[in-house]
């Protein structure tokens, strides 16, 4: 099958959005930044330029909608007054809600196509059970005549983005509003990964959901780690054998507790995991080595040249007294024992 070559661009339909490729072949000045008119699934939208890939060959006979042409003055004034249009069908939506007492829904934005033929309603429903929104979709149509009225459910991270404002973490614009065109798959195990701390105020967003900034730095924290060695585990350091008791990922270094010293933080480079076979026997042939090079200590003894420097083993032994000559060490207060009287009456004289 041959390829043929198309002039590729990705165009973006709203200021922080996916972006979708068209077929521009037969518009050979077009420029990044350019308005054009193309038509979508929702009807002839206007977008504009963001990347141009230039000549893509289709290997696979892929077929790209093509670009209809450049927006001109008309294309954008009417745009203009359309999202007027918008704002007023978003309050028509919310007002149909609360009067029909629809609970737990939400009217967020809509989008009208360039031509007026079909109308979006974009809302978010906090409910379970399935609900019935044909009263509001009746609402809004006896105001678009002849438009093709939908409503589409969103999520909160879609619904976060579209409204904006604060971040949790205290930026004036939220990511999603202000670059992310996508939102990645977000887990629990990211804040494990990364040492954070797991309340749910640290780590949800104001969408309620779990931060997409806890995929920014979990591919480094994850190929770091693999590399260092895991809590509790035996290391040998520079200044002897210790226990790891933290792990620092971005710094590729670990806290190792050594007994006698305490704790000390190392690079990964300067420590090896403790094997006990290894080091054991190497400490066993160090003591070796040193004890014949070293050998054992020479004690000096000088002979004593007074008797207050004579020492404990050239003291004559003392005699022992025999019990004629010990001293009488009984007390002056102590009372000599009295003889015991024999029993039986004493005789008259």
């Amino acid at each position: 099958m041959e390829s043929t070559a198309v002039n590729v661009v990705s165009v973006r339909f709203s200021k922080v959005g996916k972006l979708y490729n068209f077929d521009a072949g037969h518009l050979e000045d077009i420029k990044v930044g350019n308005k054009i008119v193309v038509e979508t699934s929702r009807g002839w939208q206007l977008g504009q330029v963001a990347q141009i890939l230039g000549d893509v060959s289709n290997n696979e006979n892929v077929s790209w909608k093509k670009v209809d042409r450049l927006a001109t003055e008309e294309d954008l004034s009417t745009r203009e007054s359309l999202e007027s249009k918008e704002k007023e069908l978003v309050e028509l939506a919310r007002r149909s809600i609360s009067e029909h007492k629809l609970e737990g829904v939400k009217a967020i934005s809509s989008e009208i196509s360039l031509d007026s033929s079909r109308v979006t309603i974009l809302y978010s429903y906090e409910g379970d059970n399935k609900i019935d929104l044909r009263f509001v979709k009746y609402d809004v149509n006896r105001t678009m005549h002849n438009a093709q009225i939908e409503l589409r459910q969103i999520g909160p991270r879609d619904v976060a983005k579209i409204l904006g404002g604060m971040g949790a973490c205290g930026l004036p614009t939220r990511c999603c509003s202000m670059f992310l065109t996508d939102f990645s798959s977000i887990s629990i195990r990211m804040a494990k990964e990364q040492g954070i701390s797991l309340t749910p105020a640290e780590i949800t967003g104001m969408c309620g959901r779990l931060r997409c900034c806890l995929i920014y730095e979990y591919e480094m924290y994850a190929d770091n780690r693999r590399q260092l060695p895991k809590r509790n585990k035996r290391v040998m350091t520079p200044i002897g054998e210790g226990k790891v008791v933290d792990v620092l990922p971005l710094k590729m270094a670990v806290v190792v507790e050594i007994p006698q010293v305490g704790r000390r933080e190392f690079n990964n480079a300067d420590i090896e995991i403790y094997d006990p076979a290894i080091h054991d026997s190497l400490n066993t042939t160090v003591k070796a080595a040193k004890s014949e090079i070293v050998g054992e200590p020479i004690v000096m003894r000088s002979a004593p040249e007074s008797k207050n420097d004579e020492t404990p083993h050239s003291r004559e032994p003392q005699k022992k007294m025999d019990a004629s000559e010990k001293p009488n060490t009984r007390s002056r207060n102590q009372r000599p024992k009295h003889r015991k009287r024999r029993s039986g009456p004493r005789e008259s004289e």
